[in-house]
């Protein structure tokens, strides 16, 4: 690997050590590789991409499996199986880093299904981050599809703070019994570019339970789009929170779907845009700093990126 190579994998993932199992894909080919005795990693055969096999009873271990680009003009299309074994806890660090320095666009679109034994739990942490002087844009359309069985449980963090020109973010669920789904987002999108978000999740077992946070910063042209669907096909609980701060001439959309097919659904929406409150940037300029600075922490704190 090179230089770039290194400094986009340290903008997702942890570059320097590689803990448990790994999968390295540079411009659209695998060309590092690790597995286990308790994570086996195998390329598939009627597709692009790679499957995921976590043991059963597994505890604590990690999968790492970024995705680096650093052509332009490629368009990387990827399918990514993971299969997690009956009460396995393990943590999944994935993401894409792409360096375009040239005039045609490089794009990644990596698909990604979760299929989860009784009584697992999954850590899933994505990280999106897009940079170089050329005019080719930076694209990424993660997709991600999560299926439950009783008792699962998978937590997903997503993260996309610089770089990246188009997003179009998609995140499909099916949860069975006593089953939980936690989603954490940060978005933040500058100049002209375009984020897209939706999320569609199903209740459809007994005391099955999502709880969606998607927090985002649209500034300069830009623009994003959050789209939630939530249905409760059972006793279940749904709760989606869409906070955003909004500058400049950006422009941002939330459209919520809440739907109640069980007289014991428990589903709830909140959405909030709004600008920067002059009273914090009051509160922080009383301290030394000047209107710019205040509003980069101000940011920062609301993304957690501090």
């Amino acid at each position: 690997m090179e230089k770039t190579d290194y400094k986009l994998l340290s903008k997702i993932t942890d570059a320097s050590k590689y803990e448990g199992a790994y999968n390295i894909r540079k411009n659209g080919k695998g060309i590092e590789r690790k597995v286990t005795e308790n994570i086996n990693i195998v390329s598939k055969q009627d597709n692009l991409g790679i499957e995921i096999y976590v043991k059963e009873n597994t505890k604590f271990e990690f999968v790492h499996i970024p995705v680096i680009i650093t052509q332009s003009g490629l368009k990387d299309v990827v399918y990514n199986d993971f299969y997690i074994g009956k009460n396995a806890n393990v943590v999944i660090i994935a993401g894409c880093g792409i360096h375009n320095d040239h005039h045609n666009d490089s794009e990644h679109n990596g698909i990604h299904r979760f299929y989860l034994e009784e009584g697992a739990k999954v850590k899933y942490i994505e990280k999106h981050y897009g940079e170089g002087k050329g005019n080719g844009k930076r694209i990424l359309n993660p997709v991600t599809e999560i299926y439950l069985k009783n008792g699962s449980r998978l937590e997903m963090e997503s993260l996309q703070i610089k770089g990246v020109d188009s997003t179009i973010r998609t995140t499909k669920g099916e949860l069975s019994e006593n089953t939980s789904l936690t989603i954490s987002e940060k978005i933040m999108t500058s100049n002209c570019q375009y984020a897209k978000t939706i999320f569609d999740i199903a209740l459809n077992g007994q005391n099955a339970s999502t709880k969606v946070i998607s927090r985002s910063v649209a500034t300069e042209e830009s623009i994003q789009q959050f789209e939630s669907k939530i249905t409760g096909n059972a006793k279940c609980f749904g709760h989606v929170e869409c906070d955003s701060i909004i500058k400049d001439n950006a422009k941002v959309i939330a459209i919520p779907e809440i739907i109640a097919n069980n007289v014991e659904a428990n589903l709830i929406h909140e959405a909030a845009i709004g600008k920067i409150a002059g009273e914090q940037l009051i509160k922080l300029m009383t301290l030394g700093l000047n209107e710019k600075e205040a509003e980069k922490v101000i940011i920062n704190g609301f993304l957690g990126t501090a």
